[in-house]
C-alpha cells in the first residue's frame, strides 16, 4: 500500500499581478491564523514557502509575534528558510544564487532559528544543470521543484539524484502536478469524496508508479492559501475513503527518507521540458530592461562595490556589512521567478524599477563614500586622479576615468595614449556663493570640461594608483571628426566594413560575410513568452548608412545605422492596409585590445507587440551551441519538434534556450563566441545565432498562443478574473544593448572564453577631487572632511593572483570582522591547481563559512570559498 505524506504549505509570490504591499496586507490575516492554529493543534506544521524575506515583512507589522515564530520553529513545526526570496534559476548571475541562500540562512538563524535546508522552489519556470553544484555551496544536499521534468525522456521517477556538472549531486522531489497536488480548501473537505477519487488517490499513483516509489510526498498548499485547519481530523477523514494511507509530513522528513534509498536513478542536465506544465521557454526576453538593470546592478556589486569595501576596509574605512546586505536585497528582491522573468503587471513594474533605483544608490553612494575618504587621506589635487583595480590581479590596460578639468590642454603622467571619449562643457557662472572660515563670500566660477578619458594604465591587483595630469600647450586627443568617406576601421589584422547594405567582419584574411542583421517579427504572445502570429515571417531589417568616428586621423569605430517601417501594431500585421511605425537602429563597432569586436546598439522602438533578434552569422557548420549558464558550459542540440507534441507536451518545446554571458558556435578548429551583457536567450539554427533583444507586449496573460495552447497565463482568464494590460512591456523609446563577438581560428576553450569574459565586464573607477561640480558624483557635497586621518600610499595592492583564476566574488566576512570572503570559480571541464601560497594562507570554508577540507585544486565546473585575513 502506497503511504503518502501530505505537507501543509502556502505559496507566496511577493508580487505578481498585484503588488508587495498587497502580498504584506494579505499576510496581515493569513500568518496570523497560522500561528494561531499552530498554538492551537500541536501535531500540526507549516512551511512559508521557503523563503525568509516574507517572514520579515510581517515580523515588521507584528514584531510581537517573533517569539512565537521561533518558538515554532525551534520545535520543527513552522519552517521558514532557506531562501531569502524564491530565485529565478536561469536569469541571475551564480553569485546572486548563492548569496540569496546565504543572506536567508543568516537572516532565519539570526531571527528565528534554524532554517529549512531544503532547496525549496516549488514554482520556478525551470532549472539551469548547475543547480545541484549552487546548492551543495551553503550544505543544502536535496531539491524539492515543480516544473521542468519529463520522466520518458530524463530519469523515469518523480524522486531521483540530480547532478550538477560538477559531480555535486542532490536528492531531488518532484511535484508532477505543482505544488497544489493536494490542494485541501473548505469545498474539498465537504466534497472529500470526490477530490480523492479524482484527484487526490490519481496523483499519489501517478508517483507511486514513476520508479515504484510506495512513499509519496503530496503539498497541499496554493497561492496566499491559508493553514488547513484540524489537519489531524481532515487526514483521518482522507484515511476513510482513499486508497493510499496518509501521514502528516514535512519537507525535510522526507528528503531523509530519500537519503535512506539506494535505488534511486540519476539524471544531469537542466529542467526545462514543458511535459507536465509550462516553464515558459521564451520568458528569458520579456521586459528586457530589467534583465539589463538586474546584469548590470550584479556587475556592480560583485566586480565595484563589494572589492571597494575591501580595499577600503583594509585602509581604514569601514562600511558596515548590514549597508552591502541591504543593497543585496535590494537586487534579490528583483530576481523572484515573475519578478526577474517579467510576468507582472505594470504596477508591479513601477515597483521593480524603483528597487533597482534604490539599489543603484545605495552602491553608488558607497562607492563615493570610499573614493572621497581615500582621496582625503591621500591629500590629492585636482589635478591628481585615483584610478582603482577591483580585480585581485595585476592590470595593463586602456581604462576609463572621469575628470573635470578647465581646458581640454593637459598632459598625463601615469596614463600613456589618453583620448577624449566624452566631452560635456559648462560655461562660466558669476556670483556663486562660497562657505569660508569668514562666512558667505561670492565669486566668479570659470568655464569647465567634464572628461571622459580612455588611456593604457598599470594597476596594481585589487588595489589603487594614484596618477596625475599637468596643464599642456595642446588638447589630447578627441573621438569625433566623423568621416562618411571611410566605410571601414581595422585594428592587428581586425577589420569590419559596411559595404552593400551589409557588414562583414575580417579577422586574419578569414571573411564573414554579412556578420551582424536585427530581423523583426509580431509577437501574438504575453509577458510569460512570445508566440509567433500565424502567416506572420521574421523580416530582415537593413542598414541605410555608415560614418566612421577618429581619434584625429587614426580610424577608431565604425557606427552604422538604419530605419525600417514595420505594422505599427499586432492587428496591423493582418491588415491589407496597416498603418506603419518606424524603429530606428545604431550600432558603433570598435575592435578592443585582444580582439574583441565590441558593439553597442541603440533602438528607438515606436512599434507595439514584436520581437527583435540579433542574427549572427558564423559560416561554421555544426548542429550544437555551446552556452555559458551559472558556472559552466553547457551543449545545446536542437531537438526534432513533432507535429503532434500537443500530445505530450503543455507548451511546445522549442529550441530556444538560456544563456549567462557567452554562447559559441564551433566545428572544433575555429569558433565564434558571442558576448551579451544581460541578454539571455538564444536559438542556434541554419548555421545562424539568434540572440533576442526584446519581446514586447501589452498584455498581461493571453489564451490559446501557437506555442501555449490553452488557457491565459497569468489567471487572466480565470473565473472572475480579467485581461490585464501592460503598456509598460512594449518597451517604447530608447533602449541600449552592448554585445561583443569573437572569431578564431583555433580551438576553442572555455578556460580562454572565461578569462575573456571576466576581462571585458572589468570596471573602470576612478575619482577626482574637485570643487567645480558636486553632481558628477551625488554625495560629493555632504561626505566632510574628518580629522585625524590615517597616512596611506598613493599605491596599494591586497591580491594579486595568477589572471587563470575566476574570482567570483570578493567581499567582507559575513561572520568575522577582519577576514574577506573570495570565491573562485572553475567553470569549466579541467580541473584546476590553486597556488600554494593561496593554499597555505587560505581558510577553506563554504559559502556559509563553515570549514571545510584544504584542497590544492578546483574540481570541474565547481567553486571554492576561502576566507582570509586582511
Amino acid at each position: 500500500m502506497t503511504k503518502a505524506y501530505i505537507v501543509n504549505h502556502t505559496h507566496w509570490d511577493r508580487e505578481w499581478y498585484f503588488t508587495t504591499a498587497d502580498a504584506l496586507t494579505l499576510s496581515e490575516q493569513l500568518f496570523t491564523e497560522v500561528l494561531d492554529e499552530l498554538d492551537k493543534n500541536k501535531d500540526a506544521n507549516f512551511c512559508l514557502d521557503g523563503q525568509t524575506s516574507v517572514v520579515d515583512e510581517y515580523v515588521e507589522i507584528h514584531p510581537e509575534a517573533k517569539k512565537r515564530i521561533k518558538k515554532l520553529v525551534s520545535e520543527g513545526r513552522l519552517f521558514v528558510g532557506p531562501w531569502y526570496t524564491q530565485t529565478d534559476a536561469l536569469i541571475p548571475d551564480a553569485e546572486a544564487i548563492v548569496r540569496n541562500l546565504v543572506i536567508g540562512i543568516n537572516d532565519t538563524k539570526r531571527n528565528y532559528g534554524n532554517p529549512m535546508m531544503v532547496g525549496y522552489l516549488p514554482d520556478t519556470f525551470g532549472f539551469n544543470a548547475q543547480m545541484p553544484t549552487l546548492l551543495q555551496q551553503v550544505g543544502i544536499d536535496n531539491f524539492v521543484f515543480w516544473r521542468g521534468t519529463n520522466f520518458r525522456l530524463q530519469m523515469n521517477s518523480v524522486y531521483f539524484k540530480w547532478q550538477g556538472l560538477s559531480g555535486k549531486e542532490v536528492y531531488a522531489a518532484n511535484f508532477p502536478f505543482g505544488y497544489f497536488t493536494a490542494q485541501i480548501t473548505t469545498e474539498s473537505k465537504r466534497k472529500l469524496e470526490q477530490f480523492v477519487k479524482e484527484r487526490y488517490d490519481p496523483a499519489a499513483e501517478f508517483e507511486a508508479v514513476h520508479h515504484n516509489n510506495n512513499e509519496v510526498l503530496m503539498p497541499s498548499g496554493i497561492d496566499q492559501m491559508n493553514i488547513v485547519k484540524n489537519m489531524s481530523d481532515t487526514v483521518d477523514d482522507l484515511n476513510k475513503i482513499s486508497k493510499v494511507k496518509t501521514e502528516i509530513g514535512t519537507y525535510p522528513d522526507f528528503i531523509d527518507k530519500l537519503r535512506k534509498r539506494d535505488n534511486l536513478p540519476n539524471y544531469q542536465g537542466e529542467l526545462r521540458l514543458p511535459t507536465y506544465s509550462r516553464v515558459h521557454r521564451t520568458i528569458g526576453s520579456v521586459r528586457h530592461r530589467n534583465k539589463i538593470q538586474n546584469f548590470d546592478l550584479e556587475q556592480k556589486i560583485l566586480r565595484r562595490i563589494e572589492p571597494l569595501v575591501v580595499i577600503a576596509k583594509k585602509n581604514g574605512i569601514n562600511i558596515g556589512n548590514g549597508l552591502l546586505i541591504k543593497l543585496w536585497k535590494k537586487l534579490l528582491e528583483c530576481q523572484a521567478h515573475d519578478t526577474i522573468g517579467g510576468s507582472v503587471s505594470d504596477n508591479v513594474a513601477v515597483d521593480i524599477n524603483h528597487r533597482f533605483k534604490e539599489a543603484n544608490e545605495i552602491a553608488d553612494g558607497i562607492e563615493n563614500m570610499i573614493e572621497k575618504k581615500l582621496a582625503e587621506y591621500l591629500n590629492l589635487g585636482d589635478h591628481d586622479v585615483l584610478i582603482f583595480n577591483t580585480d585581485p590581479s595585476e592590470f595593463h590596460g586602456n581604462k576609463e576615468i572621469n575628470i573635470v578639468t578647465s581646458s581640454k590642454n593637459i598632459s598625463f603622467i601615469g596614463m600613456k595614449n589618453p583620448m577624449i571619449l566624452e566631452s560635456n562643457h559648462f560655461p562660466a557662472r558669476h556670483h556663486i556663493l562660497m562657505m569660508t572660515p569668514k562666512g558667505q563670500e561670492y565669486t566668479d566660477e570659470p568655464e569647465y570640461f567634464q572628461l571622459k578619458i580612455q588611456g593604457k594604465v598599470d594597476l596594481p591587483g585589487l588595489g589603487y594608483k594614484v596618477i596625475h595630469f599637468t596643464d599642456a600647450k595642446k588638447s589630447i586627443p578627441e573621438l569625433g571628426n566623423a568621416n562618411n568617406t571611410n566605410n571601414s576601421i581595422e585594428k592587428n589584422g581586425h577589420k569590419i566594413e559596411f559595404v552593400n547594405g551589409v557588414v562583414n567582419l575580417i579577422i586574419n584574411g578569414i571573411k564573414i560575410p554579412d556578420i551582424v542583421r536585427l530581423v523583426d517579427s509580431a509577437n501574438d504572445g504575453d509577458t510569460y513568452d512570445y508566440s509567433p502570429l500565424k502567416n506572420d515571417q521574421e523580416k530582415e531589417l537593413t542598414f541605410n548608412n555608415s560614418f566612421v568616428n577618429s581619434v584625429d586621423d587614426d580610424p577608431y569605430e565604425l557606427v552604422v545605422s538604419g530605419s525600417s517601417r514595420l505594422p505599427l501594431k499586432l492587428t496591423d500585421r493582418e491588415k491589407t492596409d496597416p498603418a506603419y511605425g518606424f524603429v530606428d537602429y545604431k550600432i558603433h563597432f570598435t575592435f578592443l585590445s585582444d580582439g574583441m569586436l565590441n558593439a553597442k546598439l541603440i533602438i528607438d522602438n515606436r512599434v507595439y507587440s514584436h520581437r527583435l533578434r540579433l542574427q549572427i552569422k558564423s559560416t561554421i557548420h555544426t548542429q550544437d551551441a555551446i552556452a555559458h549558464i551559472q558556472d559552466g558550459f553547457v551543449k545545446t542540440t536542437n531537438h526534432v519538434i513533432n507535429k503532434d507534441w500537443e500530445k505530450e507536451f503543455v507548451e511546445k518545446p522549442v529550441n530556444i534556450y538560456n544563456f549567462d554571458k557567452t554562447v559559441t558556435i564551433t566545428d572544433g578548429g575555429k569558433y565564434l563566441t558571442f558576448f551579451g551583457k544581460g541578454l539571455k536567450e538564444y536559438e542556434f539554427k541554419d548555421d545562424k545565432l539568434f540572440i533576442t533583444l526584446m519581446a514586447t507586449t501589452s498584455q498581461l496573460g493571453k489564451r490559446n498562443l501557437a506555442w501555449r495552447p490553452g488557457r491565459a497565463s497569468g489567471d487572466t482568464t480565470n473565473q472572475g478574473h480579467v485581461m490585464m494590460a501592460t503598456p509598460m512591456a512594449e518597451e517604447l523609446g530608447l533602449n541600449e544593448f552592448e554585445f561583443g563577438i569573437v572569431f578564431d581560428d583555433k580551438t576553442f576553450s572555455e578556460q580562454k572564453i572565461s578569462e575573456q569574459t571576466r576581462n571585458w565586464l572589468s570596471q573602470s573607477i576612478s575619482y577626482q577631487t574637485q570643487k567645480l561640480n558636486y553632481f558628477i558624483n551625488r554625495l560629493d557635497n555632504k561626505i566632510w572632511e574628518t580629522e585625524n586621518n590615517p597616512q596611506i600610499s598613493d599605491s596599494y595592492s591586497l591580491l594579486n593572483l595568477d589572471k587563470s583564476l575566476i574570482v567570483s566574488a570578493i567581499y567582507p566576512s559575513y561572520q568575522e570582522q577582519d577576514s574577506y570572503i573570495m570565491r573562485i570559480q572553475n567553470p569549466t571541464n579541467k580541473v584546476m591547481k590553486l597556488p600554494d601560497d593561496l593554499v597555505e594562507e587560505a581558510e577553506f570554508v563554504n559559502a556559509l563559512e563553515e570549514t571545510v577540507d584544504r584542497k590544492t585544486f578546483i574540481g570541474t565546473y565547481d567553486m571554492i570559498s576561502l576566507k582570509l585575513k586582511y
